[in-house]
């Protein structure tokens, strides 16, 4: 078990919304297999999956990129906007680096890879709960651009820049103030600066963003 999932006490309700019956079946199974997950179920169409979390009241809503119905980014900011306290994970079965960006524009936790391991699904519901994120490294490795922008092109602090790489690594801010020995309330102003001097409304689309600014530097072809 995760030492994510051995610090949590209350058990995150998570909603799938995929129309592929049998791998949401699978997943539902295997988070109920955990002590600290529930799933509550499951829907084929974003329709269906929108009533379905206004009942339910989900913690973490995951949901297919692309579904019968429309786009599973548009789904999820529906969602959102009855229920802002709702975290989204978003499953592709083609992740793309604009997909990254589709999926960071309206605050997602996580834009995965269908074909990935499912362990890194189960990390990613943990990290969202309280706020915190997973990014594909495949995926920033596809965004990192040499020849972009720098940080010192983005006037970053120090602090700035150490924060940055530790919200790539999906670690949410109290996380980050226990890991630099600062307050939670002064690691959140510097995350405020950072989405601020990167034109960014969340904590994944300012990596997305800092990654394609070479912020991380090139991508490692080796």
């Amino acid at each position: 078990m995760s030492s994510l999932a051995q610090n949590t006490c209350i058990k995150t309700r998570v909603f799938i919304i995929d129309d592929h019956a049998t791998f949401a079946e699978l997943l539902s199974g295997a988070l109920d297999r955990e002590p600290d997950l529930l799933s509550l179920g499951s829907a084929g169409t974003i329709a269906s999956g929108i009533e379905q979390c206004l009942i339910l009241d989900p913690d973490v809503v995951i949901m297919d990129h692309q579904l019968p119905d429309g786009s599973g980014i548009s789904a999820a900011t529906k969602i959102l906007a009855d229920a802002p306290h709702a975290r989204i994970i978003i499953l592709t079965g083609h992740p793309t680096p604009q997909g990254l960006v589709q999926a960071a524009s309206f605050g997602a936790s996580a834009f995965l890879a269908k074909g990935g391991s499912l362990a890194v699904v189960l990390d990613a519901l943990r990290y969202a709960r309280p706020g915190g994120m997973i990014v594909p490294p495949a995926l920033i490795a596809q965004y990192a651009q040499p020849e972009s922008l720098n940080a010192t092109g983005l006037s970053l602090t120090p602090r700035e820049l150490e924060i940055l790489s530790l919200m790539a690594e999906g670690h949410d801010v109290r996380a980050n103030s226990r890991r630099l020995g600062i307050s939670v309330n002064t690691c959140r102003g510097h995350v405020k600066s950072i989405l601020a001097k990167l034109g960014s409304h969340s904590q994944l689309e300012a990596v997305a963003a800092a990654t394609k600014l070479g912020v991380f530097g090139p991508a490692d072809n080796a």
